[in-house]
């Protein structure tokens, strides 16, 4: 029986406890988070959080590694933004190959491109919810972060109609026009979040 939190062994006998969800709430403070557990080497369902949290430690070996919430906000914000410059690249290579009527080769680009706004999305309301963040509060670029995330949303629906209709032009000058704008507010939105993080 073993319990090691950030490659340091926990003495569980002089804290008394018994069970993971002990062990659990004792490393998880206020500036800690648990991003990995493993019991016996294995990671556990976290779908079934409350029967790993019963679960004794009597037998078992535990790892636990923890990390501050405002780093993994950073690093994940920093992810994002690498992402973009891809996005920018993947969209730019689809407007040509559609002005040359390549559409098939465009849709492998833009699907690329779709998922990393929809992570950027995610990852922008994600970092907002762990560290406590209104996103009602924010303004960047005369906007919320809420009216940027539900202007975005908009402009996939505007991309997928063209799409559905097949109008190839309409779609060259979203992506060309609007995306571009879109992509430097979000920016702009991680910049925000950064500042706001290092306070």
């Amino acid at each position: 029986m073993s319990v090691t939190v950030d490659h340091e062994t926990l003495e569980i006998e002089d804290l008394g406890f018994r069970t993971v969800g002990q062990v659990l709430t004792h490393v998880q403070r206020p500036n800690r988070l648990v991003i990995n557990l493993l019991i016996d080497g294995e990671e556990p369902d976290l779908d079934m959080i409350g029967s790993v949290k019963r679960s004794p430690i009597a037998g078992h070996t535990i790892f636990i590694e923890t990390a501050e919430p405002k780093q993994i906000a950073l690093d994940a914000l920093d992810e994002v933004e690498q992402q973009l410059s891809e996005a920018d690249r993947l969209k730019s290579d689809a407007v040509e190959l559609l002005q040359i009527g390549s559409v098939e080769k465009a849709m492998q680009k833009l699907s690329g491109c779709f998922s990393t706004w929809q992570n950027a999305q995610q990852s922008v309301v994600k970092t907002a919810q762990l560290l406590r963040i209104d996103l009602d509060s924010m303004r960047v670029d005369g906007s919320t972060l809420s009216e940027m995330v539900d202007e975005f949303a908009t402009q996939l629906r505007q991309i997928k109609a063209t799409l559905e209709s097949r109008d190839f032009v309409a779609l060259s000058d979203i992506l060309t026009y609007e995306t571009t704008q879109t992509n430097e507010r979000w920016r702009q939105a991680l910049d925000a979040l950064r500042q706001r993080i290092g306070l």
